[in-house]
């Protein structure tokens, strides 16, 4: 019984099922004996290309890194999820990171529901398709973007234009910067854009010395303006 009650209180912080119709969350709420939470270390790998999960999977808590890899073994960011964040594969939907790697970027909890419990659902209730299908039609808006920008730019582009796109989502203000709230290294960034670390290091020390970017150990604030003065 606690941990049915448990996995109700999750429901409800999962942004998908905000707002929704009383009938619909009773009958998300029958499907919590049916669903699995499970926690996942950092650096964890919980999907590979031609492993995909069915099924839709919610970051109850941490954060998750999706990307894949070309010929070299380059790794290139697709998405990060956080918390409320989804993805997975319903016959109806996919939520864009199919072959894709998807890695727990810290300790990570995963709340999931099985295809075969939640298409009934899809099928019964419209609005809940509709969500899903907003959801997936701007996560693709945002990966288009980021590709088209990963390619065309030079490699302090490239870093300037990721370190805004992670400042926009994780981020806390400081003294004019913005302190993106997730710890990286310089070997984890260059994974992120698909660069070595002995390059993105000296990108990194480049735009420190110009003010742009302020880094220590594993943090990094960006001084927005100066960054977007340069992005556009």
């Amino acid at each position: 019984m606690e941990q049915y009650k448990k996995k109700l209180k999750i429901l409800s912080r999962i942004k998908l099922f905000e707002s929704l119709p009383s009938q619909i969350i009773h009958e998300i709420e029958q499907l919590a004996n049916k669903s699995n939470l499970n926690a996942y270390a950092k650096n964890t790998i919980i999907q590979t290309p031609g492993n995909e999960k069915t099924g839709l999977s919610f970051v109850i808590a941490g954060k998750l890194r999706a990307y894949k890899t070309d010929s070299d073994g380059k790794q290139y960011t697709v998405c990060i999820l956080s918390e409320g964040g989804m993805f997975g594969e319903v016959e109806s939907f996919s939520l864009g990171i199919d072959g894709t790697y998807v890695e727990t970027m810290e300790d990570s909890t995963i709340y999931s529901i099985p295809a075969e419990h939640f298409e009934p659902l899809l099928s019964k209730h419209p609005e809940l398709g509709l969500r899903l299908l907003s959801d997936m039609s701007k996560r693709l808006r945002q990966q288009v973007e980021l590709v088209e920008k990963l390619v065309f730019r030079d490699l302090r582009g490239k870093v300037l234009y990721f370190l805004n796109r992670l400042s926009k989502k994780f981020s806390i203000e400081e003294n004019g910067y913005l302190k993106i709230d997730i710890p990286l290294t310089h070997q984890e960034l260059a994974n992120m854009i698909g660069a070595t670390r002995e390059a993105v290091s000296l990108t990194l020390q480049e735009l420190s010395n110009e003010g742009i970017i302020v880094t220590s150990r594993r943090m990094v604030m960006i001084h927005v303006e100066k960054v977007m003065k340069e992005l556009s």
